[in-house]
């Protein structure tokens, strides 16, 4: 009987090995590196915007989150990455972890009228005199990584053109 379980050990650690978490099916960027100024850095975009004619895509989010990495990943594929150069100024901004009191920059989200933001990550669509575009929608991001590369794309489009 002894040596019908001695081999049980490393059937065990075979099946822990074979039990791996599947590989993410969105691509992954960690953007959202802490600034010493991020009020700077948006100040800078919306001046970009304001030469540029452009808007300005502010995603607030964290290294964290997986759902942050898949939005700044989905933002470097080919297809959006284009769309965003034509019709946006990008910039990041890292706000830790605002859901649980740990959150940095958030009079970023304030300025824009944003009291709070209930998760990561949060896209705002600004134009270039600061007006946010989509403050129905800027904090219903949360489920990013669920969201497939098409339908970013053309929320992202919709909101190039959206009348404020």
């Amino acid at each position: 009987m002894i040596r019908l379980f001695a081999g049980l050990p490393a059937a065990l650690a075979l099946a822990a090995c074979a039990t791996a978490p599947p590989a993410p099916t969105y691509p992954e960027a960690a953007s959202y590196d802490v600034s010493e100024n991020a009020m700077a850095d948006v100040d800078a975009a919306l001046a970009r915007a304001g030469a540029s004619g452009k808007r300005v895509l502010l995603v607030m989010g964290a290294n964290w989150c997986h759902d942050s990495r898949a939005l700044a990943g989905w933002l470097e594929s080919a297809r959006i990455a284009a769309l965003v150069e034509r019709e946006y100024e990008l910039v990041f901004v890292n706000i830790g972890m605002p859901q649980t009191g740990d959150g940095h920059n958030l009079a970023v989200a304030h300025r824009f009228g944003l009291k709070e933001l209930p998760g990561t990550p949060n896209l705002l669509v600004l134009t270039a005199d600061g007006t946010l575009v989509n403050p129905d929608t800027a904090t219903t991001w949360r489920n990013a990584a669920s969201r497939s590369e098409a339908a970013i794309f053309a929320e992202l489009e919709r909101l190039a053109d959206q009348p404020v």
